[in-house]
C-alpha cells in the first residue's frame, strides 16, 4: 500500500470537507450570508447531491447520476418506494431476525439475564428452541453461580457442560489454538451433535477468535452465546451500517437517523433494550418522508417514548385505584421535550402552565407490561379528564385518549413547529448556520402543506441556497458518517459490521446510546475535539491498512487515480468534500 494513500485518508477522515483550519476554527467558522448567493460550478451540482443527499459516493457513482440525469436521480430520492431494494443489502440483513420480531418476542426469545432466571423459576415459559433453552439455563446459572437445588425449575432446560465435558484434549486443543480458519476447521470437524453445546461452552476470546472465519449461520450461534439480549443491540446497530453503506434509498436512510436524532430515545434504559426495535421500524422508518403530524403521533404512542420520558407512569391526581405505578402522579417530562424538541423549540412561545397542561392530557397514555414488551394502550382510569388550555386553546373535558391527540394537532400546525423543523433540515443537509431566507421558505411550505415532509425538502432542494457556495464543503461529517463514507469511498465490501460499530462508537457516537433526549447534533461542532480526531485517524489506519474485521478493501486500486467510474481515490474530493 502506498503511504500516500494512507496520508490521504487519514486527512479525509480529519475535516471530511472543511479545510483543516476553518475545522478548527481558526479560520472564518461558517459561510458569509453573501456565499449562499453565489452558486457552485454546474460540474459540482453532481458531487454536492451525493454528499448531501447519501452516506457518500460510491465508485463510479458520480458517472451512474450523470447519466440517469440529475434532477430524476433527486426525484427518485424524494421517493423511495421506486428505487428497487438492493439484493445484497437484503441477504446480509436476512441474518439479523430480531429486527422483525415484535417487542414481546424479542423480551422472550433473547431473554436478559432477569428474564432466564424467572424462566428457571417457571414464572415464565421457555424459549420452545432447543438452544435458546440451553443458552437460558448457562446465564441463569452464571448470574447465580449455581443453578438452584441444582437442577433448573424446568426440567428439560439442561445444565451448561464445559469443554472438556465435551470433547477429548486434541479437540479442544485445535479450537484454543490457531488461525481463524484453522479453528473453524476444528469446529467444523466435530459431530453435530456436540457443535452447540460446544458454541454455550466456549469462553468469549475463544468464540471471537471463531467469528472471524465463520459463515453467517455460525456467527449468529456465536453471537448468541455471548448472550441473547445483547444481539438486540447489536443487530439494531449493524443494521443501520448496513443500509447506510448498501441501501439505494439514500436519501430515506439519512432521514432515519436525522428523525431517529429528533425523537430520540436511549437504548439501554430499562426496557427500551427491547422496545427500540419497533421504534425505529414502526414508528420512525414509515414516517421519514410523510406527514410530520403522523410521525409525531406515532413516536408519542409508541412504547419505547412513553418509557424512555416516563409518561406511561403518568396519571392525574384523582386516580384512586388501577396498578400500583398509577398513584406516582402527573409525570411532565414527555410534556416538556414534546414541546421543546419535537415541536415548538425552546423559544416557541409557551409556559411552564402549558407544560402542566399538556401533561395532564397525555395522563393514562401507557404501556401494557412494558418489561415484558407490551405495546401501547390508554388507561382512562388513570387519565385527568378534566378541562385544559393548552396555547390558549380550550380542550374541553371528557376527551379521553383524544385530549392527547387534540395536543398533537395543536402542536404540529404551530408556525414555530414548522421553523424548527425547517431549520433542523436545513442545517443537516445545507449548512450549520443556514440563511434564515431559506428556512422561511421550507417554514411556509410545511405550513401551506400540513407538514408535508417531502415537500419541505422538495423547496430545499430547489432553492439556490442548497447549491451556493456556502453550502459546498461546508459541514463535517459525524462518526457514523465518517465510517460510512470512508468504506463507500474505497468500494469496501462488508462481511459483518460489529466492527465498525465499534469504530463509530470510538469516533464519540454510540448508535441508539445518546443519553439525552436532544439526540445527535446536526452541527459540526460537536465533532470537533481532539479525542474524536484521534479516533479518527485510528480508524483510517485500520481501514487503508486492510485491519478492519469484517470489512474488505481493496486499498491498492484506491491509491491510484484509476480509470473513471472504477474508482474513487481515498484523498480525492468525491471522498473528503461534504
Amino acid at each position: 500500500m502506498r503511504p500516500s494513500a494512507v496520508l490521504a485518508l487519514v486527512s479525509a477522515s480529519i475535516v471530511a470537507g472543511l479545510p483543516a483550519l476553518e475545522a478548527w476554527g481558526t479560520s472564518k467558522s461558517a459561510p458569509q450570508p453573501r456565499a449562499f448567493l453565489a452558486r457552485i460550478a454546474p460540474a459540482d451540482r453532481i458531487r454536492q447531491a451525493l454528499n448531501r443527499l447519501t452516506y457518500g459516493p460510491r465508485p463510479g457513482d458520480v458517472e451512474r447520476v450523470g447519466a440517469m440525469g440529475l434532477e430524476k436521480w433527486i426525484e427518485a430520492q424524494l421517493h423511495p418506494e421506486s428505487i428497487p431494494e438492493n439484493p445484497v443489502m437484503a441477504d446480509k440483513l436476512r441474518y439479523l431476525d430480531t429486527l422483525d420480531l415484535s417487542s414481546s418476542q424479542l423480551v422472550r426469545d433473547y431473554p436478559s439475564p432477569q428474564v432466564a432466571r424467572q424462566m428457571l423459576s417457571g414464572r415464565i415459559s421457555f424459549p420452545t428452541d432447543p438452544e435458546m433453552r440451553i443458552l437460558v439455563a448457562r446465564m441463569a446459572s452464571k448470574d447465580q453461580g449455581r443453578v438452584q437445588d441444582g437442577a433448573a425449575a424446568d426440567p428439560n432446560a439442561p445444565q451448561p457442560k464445559t469443554l472438556a465435558d465435551l470433547l477429548n484434549p486434541d479437540q479442544v486443543r485445535s479450537l484454543a489454538t490457531g488461525t481463524p480458519e484453522e479453528r473453524l476447521a476444528a469446529f467444523d470437524a466435530l459431530p453435530a451433535i456436540k457443535r452447540d453445546e460446544a458454541i454455550v461452552a466456549m469462553g468469549q476470546g475463544m468464540r471471537r477468535a471463531l467469528f472471524a472465519a465463520a459463515p453467517p449461520s455460525l456467527r449468529r450461534k456465536l453471537e448468541m452465546a455471548d448472550g441473547p439480549a445483547r444481539v438486540v443491540a447489536l443487530d439494531l446497530s449493524e443494521a443501520k451500517l448496513l443500509r447506510a453503506i448498501y441501501n439505494e434509498r439514500q436519501l430515506a436512510e439519512l432521514l432515519d437517523d436525522f428523525w431517529f436524532n429528533h425523537f430520540n430515545v436511549y437504548l439501554d434504559k430499562g426496557a427500551d433494550r427491547y422496545l427500540v426495535t419497533g421504534y425505529e421500524r414502526d414508528a420512525i422508518r414509515p414516517h421519514v418522508l410523510g406527514k410530520f403530524r403522523d410521525l409525531l403521533e406515532a413516536t408519542a404512542k409508541s412504547p419505547a417514548m412513553l418509557f424512555y420520558l416516563d409518561n406511561w407512569q403518568s396519571a392525574g391526581p384523582d386516580v384512586r385505584q388501577g396498578r400500583p405505578q398509577a398513584r406516582r402522579g402527573l409525570n411532565e417530562n414527555y410534556a416538556r421535550e414534546l414541546m421543546e424538541l419535537h415541536t415548538l423549540g425552546v423559544n416557541g412561545g409557551y409556559t411552564q402552565k402549558d407544560v402542566t397542561e399538556v401533561a395532564r392530557c397525555f395522563t393514562g397514555w401507557t404501556i401494557d407490561r412494558p418489561l415484558l414488551g407490551g405495546p401501547f394502550f390508554f388507561d382512562a382510569r388513570r387519565h385527568d379528564d378534566g378541562e385544559k388550555l393548552v396555547l390558549g386553546v380550550v380542550i374541553p373535558p371528557g376527551g379521553g385518549v383524544l385530549d392527547g391527540e387534540k395536543v398533537l394537532d395543536i402542536l404540529a400546525r404551530r408556525p414555530a413547529t414548522a421553523h424548527l423543523v425547517s431549520r433542523q433540515l436545513a442545517q443537516r443537509f445545507v449548512a450549520d448556520d443556514p440563511p434564515q431566507a431559506l428556512v422561511d421558505r421550507m417554514a411556509d411550505t410545511f405550513l401551506k402543506t400540513d407538514g408535508d415532509i417531502r415537500q419541505v425538502l422538495e423547496t430545499m432542494l430547489h432553492s439556490g441556497e442548497f447549491w451556493s457556495v456556502g453550502a459546498y464543503r461546508s459541514k463535517m461529517k459525524s462518526p457514523l458518517e465518517m465510517a460510512v463514507s470512508a468504506v463507500r469511498a474505497a468500494g469496501g465490501k462488508v462481511d459483518f459490521a460489529f466492527a465498525l460499530v465499534n469504530q463509530v462508537a470510538r469516533m464519540g457516537q454510540p448508535l441508539y446510546r445518546k443519553m439525552e433526549p436532544t439526540g445527535y447534533s446536526n452541527s459540526s461542532t460537536e465533532w470537533i475535539n481532539t479525542a474524536g480526531l484521534v479516533a479518527r485517524m485510528n480508524f483510517a489506519l485500520q481501514l487503508a491498512g486492510d485491519r478492519l474485521p469484517g470489512v474488505k478493501v481493496d486499498v491498492a486500486d484506491n491509491a491510484s487515480p484509476g480509470t473513471p467510474g472504477q474508482g474513487i481515490r481515498l484523498g480525492s474530493p468525491d471522498f473528503q468534500k461534504h
